[in-house]
């Protein structure tokens, strides 16, 4: 849009018409927890009074069955690889075994526990109720939207479609909403704005709605609802913290709210977030294996997992007061990937809160919770990379003081999600190097000592074969747990299909799963040895749309998995065919990384799919009304405005009078000096147009000039 100075309309003055972006600051105290010290409690116990009965037991029979699985499993694989004898590639392979068959043991118990869970209805607890009438409410609530350099218009969706189901309630006066802004995108940001003034603009007084971007996005996301907790706080009594691809039923939010009233001792609840909207094949894979397995997984770890459950970061609910007293996050020592802020801040900050008493709960059984999927390997590897350096980072949280064991417990775990990738890799290669030492090695039969029989180095390929056959059903035995649960919940086996269906798409989501994995391990190992050898994982906005991905990009990022693949098959083939043969899986998947890359991220192929009647699940074929009023919102046209930040100021003099008012105050004598603002300010100063002043400034110069008054006036100032 060509905006010239004539006809640049002057800003309103919005002081006189009673705008306000945020509401009067109730400030709540928020102190950085000591990790070396022991929590203060404030009189609270140790055991919360919402624990299940019998949680112990449950903790003893899950834990407890796992370890026998794994030293029966490690005692079949001694036998395999030889007991009357000593290899040092043996003892490596057992170590290995032991570790990754531990991992596989505790999902399998947990998933059983899961299965009793669901087919007994468990899964809601805190006097929480599925349906029924809505329970009144007496606290206000604030839903936190936290976003980085989101799409706006898709953001303001979600909360337009929460707005919408809210107001269904009968319940929207307990809640407001803030949009709590990390962006550093200069045009996204005035965007974000437009956007903010039009949804408050359409919601009108039925509900308040909130805008804050904060200049400097100190400790990401967790800083960002730190800062909001310090400055509003104790306004809110309770908040919902969200994420940008998060929508919430109305109802859900008002039943969690009201089950943290009646239960005064629980700190969090965590729903369980359903995947939805998926349109490519990698999504609706993720989407069908949460909607099928993820309750099972969910039930089984809210079983024993009790009042010391885990936070996900969004869809929950949370007691501020509670936040604020145990959830203040210190730096960790050291230099960066390993040190400073904690990125996987969500764990850390469940576990404070449950070292200083409070109860932290999932209620997987409460439907009405929904995300987003990323579109592809692609970006779910680049976020990824992220999650595993936090996830690292936990190994100095551990120790933390007043820890309850099961938190230590959820971080190990988290750690564990990361390490077992190169721990497999290695499982991998020394099989290759036991393979080949058994062929090219030749065995001392009677060695130093004199014996009159000689000792035969052997592998017993019949125990092998059952040992294989018996962790490959621990392995896949929850699909088939998830799977009878589904048959006896007709709503949900309809909305995925029907039973043959839903069947079929378990065998499809296992073999193209099963294809991936090795491509996935990879990925994570190369992430880790990242880590280790120092690199930090910066903070990228995550890739929301199902945008095709160009074969280039493909093809660079994933050469290096097929050339491996054919390495590794080229090796197993010189060893013996018949090892060639066991690992064929393995590398079949690596040597078609790049197809099964470009494939799985097809919308196309998803599609095709879905008509099929395949990888179907109850949000596609019965649409939740929450996410209708979602999709709906999306397909509204937002705010008709210039994609650039200075020319959509100029060309809006409603939004540029808002813009002004939202600025933050000037900087004071002794503050620290922003470098980007003084040079973005110089080069506004020394542009004698507005397109030169485009051309002239970098993205953080040019929102550092747009954050200060001096430089709006010289934006307006400036020739078109």
């Amino acid at each position: 849009m060509d905006v010239s100075l004539d006809t640049v309309t002057p800003a309103p003055d919005l002081s006189t018409t009673g705008f306000h972006a945020l509401p009067r600051e109730a400030p709540l105290r928020m102190e950085v927890q000591n990790l070396h010290a022991a929590p203060d409690l404030h009189g609270r116990e140790g055991r919360s009074p919402t624990e299940p009965p019998f949680v112990t037991l449950r903790r003893l029979a899950v834990i407890g069955s796992a370890l026998a699985l794994t030293a029966y499993g490690a005692y079949q694989t001694h036998l395999v690889l030889d007991a009357n004898g000593f290899s040092v590639l043996g003892v490596i392979m057992e170590v290995l075994f032991v570790l990754l068959f531990t991992w596989i043991a505790l999902a399998f118990t947990s998933s059983v526990a899961g299965f009793w869970s669901l087919m007994t209805k468990g899964g809601l607890g805190l006097g929480i109720h599925a349906d029924g009438p809505l329970p009144a409410l007496n606290t206000r609530v604030a839903l936190l939207m936290p976003t980085y350099n989101e799409d706006p218009h898709r953001v303001m969706a979600g909360l337009r479609a929460i707005h919408e189901s809210l107001l269904e309630t009968g319940r929207t006066g307990a809640f407001d909403i803030f949009i709590l802004s990390d962006t550093t995108n200069p045009d996204v940001w005035v965007t974000e704005e437009a956007a903010f003034l039009a949804l408050r603009r359409d919601i009108g007084d039925r509900q308040a709605v909130f805008y804050r971007r904060r200049a400097k996005n100190i400790e990401r996301k967790a800083g960002n609802v730190g800062e909001w907790v310090r400055r509003f706080g104790a306004a809110y009594p309770l908040m919902v913290t969200l994420d940008a691809d998060s929508v919430m039923d109305g109802g859900t939010l008002v039943r969690i709210a009201a089950a943290m009233e009646r239960n005064r001792e629980v700190g969090l609840i965590q729903t369980l977030p359903i995947i939805a909207g998926g349109t490519t094949l990698f999504a609706r894979m993720q989407q069908f294996a949460g909607r099928v397995y993820g309750p099972l997984i969910a039930h089984g770890i809210a079983w024993w997992h009790g009042a010391a459950s885990n936070y996900w970061g969004h869809n929950a609910v949370i007691r501020t007061a509670a936040f604020a007293e145990q959830a203040g996050l210190p730096h960790l020592p050291g230099r960066k990937p390993f040190g400073g802020h904690i990125l996987s801040h969500d764990f850390v900050e469940a576990a404070l809160m449950r070292r200083g008493g409070w109860a932290v709960h999932m209620v997987p059984a409460l439907l009405g919770s929904y995300e987003e999927s990323p579109p592809s390997l692609t970006d779910v590897a680049i976020r990824d990379r992220r999650w595993c350096q936090g996830n690292l980072q936990h190994y100095k949280v551990v120790p933390t003081k007043g820890l309850h064991w099961l938190s230590r417990m959820h971080m190990l775990v988290g750690i564990g999600a990361y390490v077992t990738s190169p721990l497999w890799l290695i499982f991998l290669l020394v099989g290759i190097l036991i393979s080949l030492q058994a062929r090219f090695v030749r065995p001392e039969y009677f060695g130093d000592t004199k014996t009159l029989y000689p000792h035969w180095p052997q592998v017993d390929p019949v125990r092998a074969k059952y040992v294989f056959i018996a962790t490959m059903a621990i392995l896949l035995a929850p699909k088939l747990f998830a799977y009878i649960a589904l048959l006896f919940n007709r709503v949900t086996l309809k909305g995925c299909g029907g039973a043959i269906r839903t069947a079929l798409s378990i065998l499809v989501e296992t073999f193209i799963g099963g294809l991936i994995a090795p491509i996935a391990m990879l990925i994570q190992t190369s992430g880790v040895i990242s880590i280790l050898s120092g690199q930090d994982s910066g903070w990228n906005a995550q890739r929301r749309d199902d945008g095709r991905i160009p074969l280039g990009i493909i093809v660079r990022g994933y050469w290096r998995y097929t050339l491996f693949g054919i390495i590794l098959g080229t090796a197993a083939w010189a060893v013996s065919f018949s090892l060639f043969l066991w690992m064929t899986p393995v590398l079949l998947g690596l040597v078609l990384a790049i197809p099964l890359a470009a494939l799985t991220a097809s919308r196309e192929t998803g599609q095709t799919l879905r008509r099929l009647g395949l990888l179907l699940v109850p949000e596609e074929t019965q649409t939740p009304d929450v996410l209708l009023k979602a999709s709906a919102a999306i397909l509204r046209p937002g705010p008709d405005l210039p994609e650039e930040a200075m020319a959509a100021l100029r060309a809006d003099a409603t939004l540029l009078a808002a813009h002004r008012a939202m600025l933050p105050p000037p900087r004071k004598a002794g503050e620290p000096i922003d470098p980007e603002r003084l040079v973005g300010l110089l080069k506004l100063k020394e542009a004698r147009s507005l397109g030169e002043a485009e051309a002239a400034l970098s993205p953080k110069e040019k929102a550092a000039a747009l954050g200060d008054a001096s430089g709006l006036d010289r934006l307006i100032a400036l020739p078109r």
